[in-house]
């Protein structure tokens, strides 16, 4: 199997090649990158580019790795065994009716590979991937309730996503091929927008791009805007049918382009936005 992109989904080089490389190695492919550049987007466009199943397994801070595997119910059973009717006594027999498997079961099983999907992993408390260490190695885990030993009939495909809001354990990297999706450039970015948009007017997409970047460069940003977020204002400027003039005005009143709430998400950066537009106008 090798990945060599989508028609939905423009991934560079070198970023297919780390994709090709964790197959090749059969370890999971762990992706890092700012919110928004497409982490989670990848695993479901090489599990539809490779024609596999995918699983996904998004992670809270509450999340243990334990429901990953599997958990018992056993106030389920404790309530079934107290009732009188004969279904409940026959269903509190079989341990199994009480069992419920977490995606790593269900893709150790399943009858052909499948994709995994291990999204946000460092949104869990700094135990989480080392209770994972055996599991993703070995591709087995024990079944203590059932008495099972669980062995992956084929190794899945494993995608695991951080946004570097923790550390991740040094045992965890080591088994792990690691890709930093660096935010794309401006002609990369156009690729991503003619994917969305074809039918947008090239002076717009210019006007705007060169708006979105400068956004990003403004120094003390608290928030940069993504990928994600400039899809979502390009999207705003076509539905409400805005022209380049907009995006392109000298006039200190109508400086700031429309809709840039699309961009910017605290009222720091947006002050921080309108001071330079501010001070722009009046060198002009």
């Amino acid at each position: 199997m090798k990945f060599q992109g989508t028609q939905n989904y423009v991934a560079t080089q070198d970023l297919m090649l780390a994709v090709n490389a964790a197959i090749t190695l059969q370890r999971p492919l762990l992706v890092k990158g700012e919110p928004g550049t497409g982490k989670t987007m990848l695993a479901e466009e090489v599990a539809q580019a490779l024609n596999v199943p995918l699983l996904q397994w998004h992670i809270k801070s509450t999340t243990k790795a334990q429901q990953g595997l599997y958990e018992y119910d056993a106030v389920s059973r404790l309530r079934d065994s107290q009732l009188a009717d004969v279904d409940a006594g026959e269903r509190v027999k079989d341990i199994n009716n009480y069992i419920i498997k977490g995606v790593l079961w269900q893709a150790f099983t399943a009858d052909q590979p499948v994709a995994l999907l291990i999204d946000e992993i460092d949104k869990a408390d700094i135990e989480f991937p080392n209770d994972l260490l055996r599991e993703l190695d070995r591709m087995e885990f024990y079944c203590y309730e059932t008495r099972q030993l669980i062995r992956a009939k084929h190794r899945p495909l494993v995608f695991i996503t951080s946004n570097n809001e923790k550390e991740l354990p040094d045992a965890f990297l080591r088994r792990c091929f690691f890709h930093y999706i660096k935010f794309p450039d401006a002609v990369t970015m156009q690729s991503i927008v003619d994917v969305h948009f074809p039918n947008l007017k090239r002076d717009l997409l210019t006007a705007a791009m060169k708006t979105f970047y400068e956004l990003r460069n403004l120094p003390g940003l608290k928030k940069k805007p993504s990928t994600s977020e400039l899809l979502d204002w390009l999207k705003l400027l076509m539905a409400e049918d805005i022209g380049i003039e907009a995006l392109q005005s000298t006039d200190a009143k109508t400086a700031i382009p429309p809709l840039i709430g699309a961009l910017l998400k605290n009222e720091q950066d947006a002050t921080l936005f309108e001071k330079l537009m501010f001070l722009q106008s009046r060198n002009r």
